[in-house]
């Protein structure tokens, strides 16, 4: 149950973090592309839940 769940909460992070960066993302030239910051908001968004799950017990 342990490894699982810290999984599965890393993916729910990830999701919504992506969900809520690409619906608030403006369309306007910057110095990073949308798909360079979905990327990177994907990454921190799960280790942030999967470490948060994981160092919660």
């Amino acid at each position: 149950m342990g490894l699982t769940t810290d999984l599965v909460n890393g993916i729910v992070s990830l999701v919504i973090s992506v969900a809520i960066t690409v619906a608030m993302a403006d369309e306007d030239d910057g110095p990073y592309d949308l798909s360079d910051m979905a990327l990177a908001v994907a990454i921190t968004g799960f280790l942030s839940g999967f470490f948060t799950s994981y160092s919660a017990k």
